[in-house]
Formats: C-alpha cells, sequence, structure tokens
C-alpha cells in the first residue's frame, strides 16, 4: 500500500568472521542430537551419589569433601541432587568456582529454595525428567575468606581436569571432575566480573558446539559471547569431553547484585524448560547479540576514573562515558569518549587507573543502536531479558540475532584485565599467568 512502510525483520546486522561463521553452521548441519529425545522405555532406577542413594522422584542433600585427608580441613562442599521420576539427561548447576564472586551462590541457593522444590513447584521432583546436580558454593575455602583462589593462592578455574597427586587445587579440580562434573550432559557454570570490575549479564559460549549452542541460546538473553575457553578452564574440558557447557557472567565480586541474580534463575530455568527436564515453556528475548569481538576502552591518562557509565549501558559515539582527574593537578581533567554506538559489556569499579588500563568493554552495534534503544530503562541501561516481569513467551523463529564481527584482544574476552586489578595474585605451577590465563 503506498504510503505505508512494511517492518523490516532485523536478521543479521554485521556478519561474524566467514571462517567462524562457516564452522558454526558445518557443526549445527552435521550434528545429530542424540540427546534431544531420551527413551521412556529404558530402565530408569535409583542412584548412587558418593555411595548415597538417591531414589526416583527424590531431592537429596549431601556432603562431599574436596580434599581425601584424615588431618586438618577437608572442606565438605553440599551437593543437592534432584533424580526424576522419568529418565532425562544430567545437568550440573554451579555456583562459587571463585570464591569471591557470589551470584552463582545466590542463585542456586534461591532454586533451591521451597518456592521451586515444593510440590507442584518448577523444580518439584516428581515432575522432572533426568536428573538435576546444584551445586552452591565449588571453592569452599575460597568463599569462607572471601578471595577468588583456593588456598595455595592457584585459580580452581585454570586446573582442570586436575592430578590426584598434584597441588592443592589440582586435587580438588581431579575429584571435582571425576567425582561428578565428567558424567553430566549439560553444565551451567555461574560466575561474575573479579573485582575491579563489574559484567552485564551474558552468556558465554562456543558457538560451533551444538550442545552449548543450544542451552547458550535457551537461556533467554540478549547477550552471547561467542568464544572459546582459556586452558584449564572446567568448559574447555567438558567441551573436550563433549558436554554442553556455558559461563554465565552477571555482577561484580564480594557483593550481591540483585538483577545479575534474578537474571540467572530465570536462565537456568529456561533451559531446563527447553531440554525438557521441567515441565513449561522457555521464554525467550526479543534479540540476540551474537559477539565474537569487541571493543577496548584505556585510560589515556592515570589518575582517579569517574565513570559515567556502567556495565549494560547504551551508547552511543563521541558519548562521555567516563573522567580522569589527579588530585596533585587540580583544575585538570580528561575525557573518555565512547568511539562507537554500542553496548558496555563490562566496565571498571576501580577509581585508580593507569595509562593504557582497560576502563571498559564495549560491544559496536552502530547499524541498530536504535533497537537497544528501544530497550533501556531511565538510566540508559539495557533490559535484560528476565530482569523485570515474567517476558512474553516466543518463538526461537521470532528472535532477531545480530552478530557482531570481530576478534577478542588477547584470545579471550577478558584478557585485558589483569590480576592486578583484583588485588590479589594467582599462580599456576610453571609461571606467572598470562592475561589470558587470568580471564575469569
Amino acid at each position: 500500500m503506498a504510503g505505508k512502510k512494511r517492518r523490516q525483520k532485523v536478521r543479521v546486522a554485521h556478519e561474524l568472521p566467514k571462517g567462524r561463521k562457516k564452522e558454526i553452521k558445518q557443526a549445527l548441519e552435521s550434528h545429530e542430537d542424540e540427546r534431544s529425545e531420551w527413551d521412556r522405555s529404558n530402565d530408569w532406577g535409583d542412584i548412587r551419589v558418593e555411595r548415597k542413594l538417591v531414589r526416583k522422584g527424590e531431592l537429596r542433600t549431601i556432603e562431599m569433601p574436596l580434599l581425601n585427608q584424615n588431618l586438618g580441613d577437608s572442606w565438605p562442599i553440599t551437593i543437592t541432587i534432584i533424580h526424576g521420576n522419568r529418565p532425562g539427561p544430567r545437568i550440573a548447576v554451579l555456583g562459587g568456582m571463585h570464591g569471591d564472586e557470589l551470584t552463582g551462590p545466590s542463585a542456586c541457593t534461591n532454586l533451591l529454595s521451597s518456592s521451586f522444590t515444593d510440590p507442584d513447584e518448577e523444580l518439584d521432583p516428581s515432575q522432572v525428567s533426568g536428573t538435576i546436580f546444584i551445586i552452591p558454593v565449588l571453592n569452599l575455602p575460597g568463599y569462607r575468606s572471601k578471595s577468588r583462589y583456593m588456598p595455595d593462592g592457584r585459580d580452581l578455574n585454570r586446573e582442570f581436569p586436575g592430578r590426584s597427586k598434584g597441588s592443592t587445587t589440582s586435587r580438588v579440580a581431579h575429584k571435582l571432575w571425576n567425582n561428578i562434573l565428567k558424567d553430566m550432559d549439560y553444565i551451567i557454570d555461574l560466575h561474575c566480573a573479579a573485582r575491579g570490575r563489574n559484567n552485564m549479564p551474558q552468556v558465554r559460549a562456543d558457538l560451533a558446539h551444538v550442545p552449548s549452542n543450544r542451552i547458550a541460546k535457551a537461556f533467554g538473553i540478549e547477550v552471547i559471547v561467542d568464544s572459546k575457553p582459556p586452558r584449564g578452564s572446567l568448559r574447555k574440558v567438558a567441551l573436550a569431553n563433549d558436554i554442553g557447557v556455558i559461563t554465565y557472567e552477571g555482577g561484580g565480586a564480594n557483593w550481591l547484585d540483585h538483577i545479575s541474580v534474578k537474571i540467572a534463575v530465570y536462565g537456568v530455568l529456561n533451559i531446563l524448560k527447553s531440554l525438557h527436564i521441567i515441565p513449561g515453556v522457555a521464554h525467550r528475548p526479543r534479540f540476540r547479540l551474537l559477539a565474537s569481538g569487541s571493543t577496548w576502552i584505556r585510560a589515556s591518562e592515570g589518575g582517579l576514573l569517574d565513570m559515567f557509565v556502567s556495565a549494560g549501558s547504551v551508547v552511543e559515539s563521541g558519548d562521555t562515558i567516563a573522567r580522569i582527574s589527579d588530585p596533585g593537578t587540580p583544575g585538570l581533567s580528561i575525557d573518555i569518549i565512547s568511539p562507537d554506538d554500542g553496548i558496555m559489556l563490562c566496565a571498571a569499579t576501580n577509581p585508580f587507573v593507569t595509562a593504557g588500563a582497560p576502563v571498559g568493554h564495549l560491544l559496536p552495534v552502530s547499524k541498530h543502536i536504535n533497537l537497544l534503544k528501544s530497550q533501556v530503562d531511565d538510566t540508559g541501561q539495557l533490559v535484560v531479558c528476565g530482569s523485570k516481569d515474567e517476558p512474553p513467551w516466543r518463538e526461537d523463529e521470532e528472535v532477531d540475532e545480530i552478530q557482531l564481527k570481530g576478534e577478542w584482544s588477547g584470545g579471550n574476552v577478558d584478557a585485558e584485565w589483569q590480576s592486578i586489578a583484583s588485588g590479589e595474585e594467582g599462580f599456576n605451577d610453571d609461571a606467572t599467568p598470562s592475561m589470558e590465563e587470568e580471564a575469569a
């Protein structure tokens, strides 16, 4: 009709790198999902976890010591198993890989509340197909001491699959992997940013691995970071064993961001529904940003950093996002300007900076900035699906996908955030860790 414009469906903004796009496409086309439908005629009975019997249709919490020893603290962690009445996949929901990251422990604790596990609620064991393992705190000694690291100074998420006769952290990783995690079909690992910065809610996955691709999109939020995991991480070892695995990031260390916790709970339930582990229909966002690279925003001078935006803020090219001043030179200041339109994936919270230090991580979304701006709150932050009231249900075909091209500086999405920003230093058996090794 004359004078009227038909709404154009948004599909692709910026293409992923050709090689990566081809790799993901070939993986999706060639994959035969043997886990999509579980044979209901198979025998399905009681199971044993750490020699404890868990019956069909039962929720049971057990303890597992992280170390096998007779003297000293063996660090017993709690594992809650929801063993369904019907056959289905095994899935683990994990928190507290890093002891000062509280988003995961809080989300897991919420999932285990009576409002979810009581009869006729979403995690009622009698309604579950398959088995759900929920471990609120993996790194118990780090959690007790409010530290990212294990007591020997190592990062648990750089020691998998571990060694039975290795360092303390390596022994813990070995036990977690061999006693629990290697038998999973899917793993959801809940994290937040390390100290000195804040992450907007996002999912990280290798989108060329089909089971991981599936649960990354099933989580139901807007930002999916396509990245290969660093060596020694749980995600890398899980991928090598064909386990579908994602990392959720939201919030910052040593504090609880209510919105990030709420979105984590929402995403876990969405995945469980998508895999038909629990009844219900999974929800979908209006659009997805599939990110394979980003732009670092750095301090040009040293001093005190005053951030005007935060993680999740939608910014435009030329916006002033921060200001640097120095008490030693009053009256002088330097503004930091956004180089492009986009969304702040991560933002610094440490007010002390030096020249060259990263202060923000921008996902450029120039072509579709208006799409992002249509979903912001009064402060200019993206309203992430699951953060407010229950969003409307959508078919996956109705979700607009915006693919953002680029490369991760240093080979990893967090490579530029150095450990010095956290005020702590970890190490490994061989050498001081590189920036990539220190990524969350």
